[in-house]
């Protein structure tokens, strides 16, 4: 039997809940294939939807950055806020290691480590945003206000192309 929003529970909503953060979730249908059709089945327009996406900074050291959907990052204005002159994005494998998620259902919340956590500015201009919930196929809703408040004391700046 599938979970209904109301019945799903995972890491993220765990820890949402645990800091009092309202939400709701978001089952799609079937698999999605890409942002915009993630979107238009959430009732959004790409740019609330939240992409977590993870980097590898040095052997052992990464970084998630939190990014309005369609928006390309800036790996130069990356690099510099976090100080190397390089870095890749981390393997499907890296991401579940230090994740705990697959690719696609990331998220900056319920991580089994701590990481550093970078946000675009852009994604709390949105009065309502979507994000992994660490399920594919699944989001949670919330307001961009309340996403910040639940993110806690991150570093904030501008890090895609303007």
């Amino acid at each position: 039997m599938k979970a209904t929003p109301a019945q799903f529970s995972s890491p993220v909503t765990q820890d949402l809940d645990a800091k009092k953060i309202p939400y709701r979730t978001f089952i799609h249908p079937g698999p999605v294939a890409s942002l915009e059709q993630a979107a238009l089945e959430r009732g959004q327009r790409p740019e609330q939807v939240i992409r977590s996406i993870v980097f590898r900074l040095h052997n052992d050291e990464f970084v998630m950055v939190l990014v309005p959907g369609p928006a390309q990052i800036s790996w130069s204005r990356l690099r510099e806020h976090v100080g190397v002159s390089r870095m890749t994005m981390a393997t499907k494998e890296e991401v579940l290691d230090r994740t705990g998620y697959q690719t696609g259902s990331v998220s900056p919340f319920g991580l089994p480590t701590s990481m550093r956590i970078l946000a675009d500015e852009k994604i709390f201009e949105q009065g309502e945003i979507s994000i992994g919930s660490g399920v594919r196929n699944t989001t949670v809703i919330l307001s961009g206000a309340d996403l910040r408040h639940a993110l806690g004391k991150i570093e904030v700046g501008c890090f895609v192309e303007c």
